[in-house]
């Protein structure tokens, strides 16, 4: 799994920044990451300089394989709690996405074609 980070002028701090981001995003991710490809983590302060409220906006992308990408945001007061708020998101959107899935391959009514990939229920 591939995980890039990206930020806008007003957030610094960019290399460690992106390790401790990486790190939380794995964590969160870790019991789905065979089924992502790439996952993309857009951090921005909302109010620039200016500050007060959740002005830390966190948008994460994940890249299922085979599957349409899926996005969520998250805002928080600081950095830390915007990237744990957006990956648990994440986590919780790709998990309900895979048992969807599951769900859909489980009662089907057609036969599966030859050589899809089904995982057993």
């Amino acid at each position: 799994m591939i995980i890039q980070v990206n930020t806008d002028s007003n957030i610094s701090g960019r290399e460690s920044l992106g390790d401790s981001v990486r790190e939380t995003v794995e964590g969160a991710l870790i019991h789905v990451s065979e089924n992502i490809t790439r996952v993309e983590v857009h951090l921005s302060d909302v109010n620039g300089t200016k500050s007060g409220g959740d002005d830390i906006k966190c948008v994460m992308e994940a890249r299922l394989e085979g599957r349409t990408p899926v996005a969520v945001t998250h805002h928080a007061t600081n950095l830390d709690q915007s990237v744990e708020g957006a990956a648990d998101k994440l986590s919780r959107l790709i998990q309900n996405t895979l048992e969807k899935l599951r769900d859909e391959s489980r009662h089907r009514t057609d036969p599966i074609p030859p050589g899809a990939n089904v995982e057993a229920g």
